[in-house]
């Protein structure tokens, strides 16, 4: 009888915060600027340049550890790392090795079969982000761009809690979840503000003891990270029944070619000779600022979910899918302030948007129109201004530049013509031109009028009410 393995796993995730300026510096952290312009001294590690701690990280991290039932450690302090990369300017990296800001926390995760767990958090540190290097191939060089480095990280620690990558894909989205609804990062997987490195080990099912972990890097997706735990479980299992060890080390995968490859070991990991920050003095940080921190924690799915159903009365599935995002949570309510019609906002986003962001490979949080122009939008529709055909060709230019739908109606021609003498010529003209339809729709066939309808609507340009010309075609064929 074969084996049974179990899959342990862990996480370290880094999450880039969403402050305007660095950890310990006022640059920019602002993604997508030229290589080496958002720099200066202090993270470009000169000598004599001295760090300033920025109150906001600090503040947001505080936020993320009460929001994952964190205990805050109120006297905690920063702890130089050293290493050297050419990444790492000052060869010391800022972080929290012995007083981490957060400890013993937890979150509850919900899986496809409605069970419930939860994950422990070990800890949560604040600390600076690196560098980065760009491998140039052909001119067979690497650059460093400094633009990365300062800006301020939190890394939250798991307990080797998770079994599956069902279990880790559904921290991950709780986590982010969290995240972005308190505004602490926009957690952008594709942009490296949400990075996840798993630790994973295998044991025979029963086992006490825990098998030797590997480190897995570089991944940038939550496909990308099911795929690699399921493949590094199935090379630890394969190592283990060949009768061979598992060695601990840093895994780095290629989601191209579905393979990972070994980084570097981690029984000879350098010493990072840890020690207290002598630039930085120890925080403090005081009951009264933690209540206010405390005071401002937003309301959170669970609680919106529960609301929505009671205040606007949508289905269940609506609202999960739209309280699944903050930034489609933000659109919904200030949509359905403004026009009253919460059932037809939920549509539009859950119908049109939601189609175009599939379409165009984008986020949620990459949506840019108005509450606004999505509102005015309903409101023509419902006065019967313009019909869905239309509104749809609208909402996608509403979706790319925000456009005014009332302007874009008016300075385009699209209302609806209600003119029923004006459309009783026009179908009149149809039907001397189609005696065979005409003849069919007599004789019974009454799926005839459909043809006649359809020419109708192609007549009018979509600028017809389309239950007006069925009722009017009608008439006019029972004559």
């Amino acid at each position: 009888m074969s084996k049974q393995y179990e899959t342990v796993i862990g996480l370290e995730v880094h999450v880039e915060l969403a402050t305007k300026t660095k950890i310990f510096c006022g640059c920019s952290t602002a993604f997508g600027g030229a290589p080496n312009t958002h720099t200066c001294p202090v993270c470009t590690g000169m000598p004599g340049s001295l760090p300033v701690l920025n109150k906001q990280v600090v503040e947001y991290a505080a936020a993320v550890g009460l929001a994952t039932n964190c205990t805050i450690t109120k006297n905690c302090k920063f702890d130089r790392k050293n290493y050297f990369y050419p990444d790492n300017p000052q060869n010391y990296q800022i972080s929290q090795l012995y007083l981490p800001i957060c400890r013993d926390g937890h979150i509850d995760i919900t899986l496809s079969d409605g069970s419930t767990k939860a994950v422990r958090i070990h800890e949560i540190h604040m600390e600076e982000d690196a560098g980065k290097l760009i491998h140039d191939d052909w001119e067979d060089v690497s650059y460093v761009d400094f633009n990365r480095s300062g800006v301020p990280l939190i890394e939250i620690v798991s307990e080797p809690d998770m079994r599956s990558a069902e279990e880790v894909i559904a921290y991950l989205e709780k986590l982010r979840l969290i995240i972005q609804y308190l505004g602490a990062s926009d957690c952008k997987l594709q942009e490296g503000s949400m990075r996840a490195d798993v630790n994973l080990s295998v044991r025979e099912v029963g086992a006490s003891e825990f098998g030797t972990r590997t480190e897995t890097k570089n991944l940038n997706s939550f496909s990308a990270i099911a795929r690699a735990i399921e493949a590094e479980k199935n090379r630890q299992i394969d190592l283990i029944e060949a009768g061979e060890p598992v060695i601990q080390e840093t895994r780095r995968w290629d989601d191209n070619k579905a393979y990972s490859y070994a980084m570097r070991s981690k029984e000879d990991a350098q010493d990072y000779r840890y020690f207290p920050d002598p630039d930085l003095v120890p925080l403090n940080i005081s009951d009264e600022w933690l209540a206010e921190i405390r005071s401002r924690q937003p309301e959170f799915k669970t609680e919106k979910m529960e609301r929505y159903a009671r205040e606007f009365g949508i289905p269940e599935y609506d609202i999960n899918i739209i309280t699944d995002s903050k930034r489609l949570a933000d659109l919904f309510e200030a949509t359905t302030a403004l026009c009253n019609q919460p059932k037809k906002v939920s549509n539009w986003i859950l119908g049109e948007t939601m189609r175009i962001l599939k379409e165009e490979g984008k986020e949620p949080e990459d949506i840019t129109f108005s509450p606004e122009n999505l509102a005015k939008l309903i409101k023509l529709v419902e006065d019967g201004t313009i019909n869905m055909t239309v509104a749809k060709e609208i909402f996608e230019k509403i979706f790319a530049d925000d456009i005014d739908p009332e302007k874009y109606v008016e300075e385009n021609g699209l209302k609806m013509v209600s003119d029923e003498g004006e459309l009783v010529k026009i179908i009149s003209e149809i039907i001397a031109a189609s005696p065979q339809s005409v003849a069919d729709y007599k004789a019974g066939k009454t799926k005839a009028m459909g043809y006649i309808v359809g020419q109708a609507m192609k007549a009018m340009k979509g600028k017809a009410n389309p239950a007006t010309i069925n009722k009017l075609v009608k008439e006019e064929l029972d004559k």
